[in-house]
């Protein structure tokens, strides 16, 4: 959402509020140093309240302050101030002080006061004053509050102060004060809506337009009503069709607009009424530039109405495709011309005389026709005709401008069905391809993911859904939605999904990583246009197969639901910390014990709809009906939204991102505790051999145990105790070693006259990977080195 005061006119009272919120206002110390800052003081001069807190105002000024002295009464003044950008804004200033204390109150007006105030103002009173225009002024009982002299000389002889509400549409409908209750209520605008003045009104008539008054406060207090005399006969109609020719193009369904076009032309211009679209259009595919005659252009008619009914079955159907008629010059124009007026002769000739084209293309009692192309940017997306058979009446002049019109109109909402479907594919193009895989597998967990993007006229969001594994054989979960749709959604999610594979490959607890995401999304604010569209929740979660434990925080963001091997069903109680962006608030870290077989449902809000408590319990029951402990975890993603009641059309994009858990085998780990003492590292290398012999991984005797001698060396020496050795063995071989200290070791050349330095070096070359993690007691340097899966890859064993 964009912030609304920014498009004010300088000088104007903000929607909806007092007109003294534009006065721009400071406080100052007692040595003039500003301590607090308004919001509208920053619309004025570009500065932030952080920016100028605790600085002189003098600094403002262009010429040197001159406060009065304690005790003077204010003085209202002229000064000349700095803009942030540097330039010089004009601005009536006065200082004044509060009594019996130091700080002092400033304030800016923009010159004239409140400027735009007075112009509304003085613009009422002008437009009341005027005689080309009838106005009067109604209260919400439609009583009469003030009328101007050219209104009054539109008065009928002898018409009461109730006259204007008793005026009755020419079209023999409802009388103006139901126009003018509706748009009491409803706020919504009437607009050239012609009325008979009655007997005594004669041949003439009045077109009214009225909209509701509104005080300051946004609350409505009547009615302002605008007339002007018009002949009787002519703009009625005229006016209720462009009144309806503004409706055309409210879908972005291509279709839907060509049958909004056809309702408009049947009965406002003619009997029948047609539109075809060239099989491009229906396809998706952008038209080529130009006409390429009609072989390249096949088309389809895709609309029709009849005034009087059913559309004749003898005429080419809705889905049927259009027969080719011979080339020629009318067929030509008919294409890439303007409006073109054919009589029954005219007609027939361009149907080259053809029984069966004739009784296909035109309605019986036909005498002429209004085609019209479709055409925008020089692409061609339909054509549009209107027959008359039963009005005698010719097409005229105005017919033909008022076709021309609405099918521009047309033109126009094609085009931007299409520019929306260009970007809606092209940031859906750009999303999937971010996305990770939908299914993975890793020793912690398996994990499914989903998404659908959102239905109607919304483009694609910034939804997204990421598994990845982590050191020591866990896994980390993230699901995130990102503020508004388009384009600039996917680029922002794109942004923040690389941010949080970076920070988690630093191994950072959830709260920390949540953390260093805000401060990301922090300074993509500063760097943005209109920082209120970046942003978004947020929900980061790392399970260890080993301690079986999954430790989560929520920027936000709902919290997952959570389905145990026995059945139970039910969310995990995550608090939720603010939206990414908002800063200066700590997340908490919740952590859970998950049975191995349980499944984790993360999901954005999309799932639960605009009732999140309804959602919520909806959720739970399609979870206990599907039992997502079992079975494919593909197949219950896609049941899931299955089951969604919105799922056709969702408002929102929806993400889901389903995991089920496993663990390590007690048999698979080994863990010993060893005192600060350097005859500790033998014990280390004795308990190393013996468990690789136990494990039959003979062949990594060596080089675990060197590892372990080195790391363990290294703590006992630069941390101290206690000291923990732990080997995790699966797909590979994880050697760990944990200490009190919080300094993370540095890989580094050791020189060849050094007498140490090395170790972390050659534990680099005997690994696939290492790296080092804090932990809530100091650190923990992990290792891991590939296993042979045709010879010492154990057996893997689920519990």
């Amino acid at each position: 959402m964009g912030r609304s005061d920014s498009a004010r006119r300088p000088g104007a009272p903000p929607r909806g509020g007092s007109a003294l919120e534009c006065v721009a206002t400071a406080m100052l110390d007692e040595r003039g140093r500003v301590t607090w800052w308004s919001r509208a003081a920053r619309q004025l001069l570009g500065w932030t309240a952080e920016e100028m807190a605790g600085e002189p105002a003098s600094t403002l000024l262009f010429e040197p302050p001159e406060w009065g002295l304690p005790g003077t009464p204010p003085v209202l003044r002229r000064a000349r101030l700095r803009h942030r950008s540097g330039e010089l804004v004009e601005a009536d200033l006065l200082v004044a002080e509060a009594d019996g204390a130091a700080e002092r109150l400033l304030l800016l007006l923009p010159p004239g006061g409140t400027g735009g105030w007075d112009q509304d103002r003085d613009v009422a009173r002008a437009l009341l004053a005027q005689d080309g225009v009838g106005v009067a002024q109604l209260d919400m009982a439609l009583r009469l509050v003030r009328t101007n002299a050219a209104l009054e000389a539109l008065r009928p002889e002898g018409g009461d102060e109730d006259w204007l509400c008793r005026l009755t549409a020419q079209d023999g409908g409802e009388p103006a004060r139901t126009a003018f209750e509706q748009v009491a209520a409803t706020g919504t605008p009437v607009a050239g809506r012609v009325y008979d003045l009655g007997p005594e009104g004669g041949e003439a008539a009045l077109s009214l337009s009225c909209h509701r008054i509104d005080d300051a406060l946004g609350r409505p207090v009547g009615v302002m009503v605008e007339a002007t005399r018009v002949s009787a006969p002519g703009p009625t109609r005229l006016t209720d069709t462009y009144r309806q020719g503004f409706e055309i193009g409210d879908s972005l369904d291509v279709v839907q607009v060509a049958q909004d076009l056809t309702s408009v032309l049947v009965p406002a211009l003619g009997d029948y009424a047609f539109v075809d679209f060239p099989d491009d259009v229906l396809q998706g595919r952008d038209p080529a530039p130009g006409y390429h005659g009609q072989e390249a252009a096949a088309s389809r008619r895709v609309a029709v109405k009849s005034a009087y009914g059913e559309w004749p079955d003898r005429l080419i159907q809705v889905g049927e495709s259009i027969p080719r008629v011979e080339e020629s010059p009318e067929i030509t124009a008919k294409h890439v011309g303007g409006v073109l007026v054919a009589d029954r002769e005219l007609s027939r000739r361009i149907l080259g005389q053809d029984p069966e084209l004739i009784r296909r293309f035109l309605p019986e009692g036909m005498h002429s026709s209004l085609g019209c192309p479709l055409y925008r940017g020089g692409r061609f997306f339909g054509y549009a005709a209107v027959y008359r058979a039963r009005v005698a009446a010719p097409f005229d002049d105005t017919d033909i401008k008022l076709m021309h019109d609405l099918c521009a109109r047309t033109s126009t909402a094609i085009d931007n069905a299409f520019r929306f479907a260009r970007e809606h594919q092209t940031a859906l193009i750009l999303q999937r391809s971010l996305l990770p895989p939908a299914a993975t597998s890793s020793t912690a967990a398996e994990t499914a993911g989903v998404y659908l993007p959102a239905g109607g006229g919304v483009s694609v969001g910034g939804d997204w859904f990421d598994a990845f594994d982590l050191s020591s054989l866990r896994v980390g979960l993230v699901v995130g939605d990102v503020v508004g749709h388009g384009l600039e959604a996917a680029a922002t999610m794109a942004r923040l999904r690389t941010a949080v594979q970076t920070l988690a490959d630093l191994d950072l607890p959830p709260d920390e990583l949540l953390t260093r995401l805000d401060d990301l999304v922090r300074r993509m604010q500063w760097e943005a246009t209109d920082p209120d569209s970046v942003g978004g929740s947020c929900l980061f979660a790392v399970y260890d197969p080993v301690s079986r434990t999954c430790r989560m925080a929520s920027a936000g963001h709902p919290p997952p639901a959570l389905v145990t091997p026995g059945g139970d069903v039910g969310f995990v109680p995550v608090t939720p910390g603010p939206l990414l962006g908002v800063g200066d608030n700590p997340f908490e870290v919740m952590s859970v014990t998950l049975p191995p077989g349980s499944a984790l449902v993360l999901y954005t809000d999309g799932l639960l709809g605009r009732d999140v408590v309804g959602g919520s319990e909806q959720l739970k029951a399609v979870l206990a009906e599907l039992a997502p402990v079992e079975g494919s975890l593909e197949s219950l993603g896609a049941a899931l939204l299955a089951r969604t009641p919105h799922a056709e059309h969702p408002a929102d994009d929806i993400t889901v991102l389903v995991a089920r858990t496993h663990a390590v085998a007690e048999e698979a780990t080994a863990s010993w505790e060893y005192p600060a003492d350097p005859a500790a590292v033998q014990d280390a290398r004795a308990h190393v051999n013996a468990q690789l012999e136990a494990w039959g991984l003979e062949d990594l005797l060596f080089s675990t145990e060197l590892i372990a001698s080195e790391l363990v060396t290294n703590a006992i020496r630069y941390a101290g105790g206690p000291v923990t050795l732990r080997l995790i063995r699966d797909r590979v071989l994880v050697c760990e070693v944990s200490d009190p200290s919080s300094t993370q070791p540095r890989l580094r050349r050791a020189l060849t006259t050094d007498e140490g330095g090395r170790g972390l070096f050659l534990v680099a070359q005997l690994t696939t990977r290492w790296g080092s993690r804090y932990t809530e007691r100091g650190k923990t340097i992990w290792t891991e080195q590939s296993l042979d899966p045709t010879g010492n890859s154990p057996m893997f064993k689920w519990s």
